[in-house]
């Protein structure tokens, strides 16, 4: 049970460092070059699964944190929610960064 309750936290508060970390570029001053950068799926369907996988995370946050992290299968869903999506993150930010270069 206090496994589940450190990964939880620990993955979570990764997630919020990387966010944070990652939205430095685009608040640094030089905005000329991210002016122009559109991104837009091809077919609408392609945006269900980030939705679908940011909703997953906002909810299980707050259960996790409603029940103080005392439910072990909601904190290690919670975990693998998270690692998922920071690997969405890093690489949706790789590809962003790279069209702006």
């Amino acid at each position: 049970m206090k496994t589940s309750q450190i990964a939880a936290k620990a993955v979570v508060r990764v997630f919020f460092i990387l966010l944070l970390l990652a939205l430095i570029p685009f608040l640094q001053g030089d905005t000329a070059k991210w002016q122009h950068l559109y991104l837009a799926p091809k077919h609408a369907y392609m945006l269900a699964f980030p939705i679908l996988l940011i909703l997953g995370f906002i909810a299980l946050l707050v259960l996790c944190s409603v029940k103080k992290y005392s439910k072990a299968d909601l904190n290690w869903l919670l975990v693998i929610n998270t690692l998922v999506l920071i690997a969405y993150a890093a690489t949706l930010y790789a590809s962003v960064y790279r069209l702006a270069q």
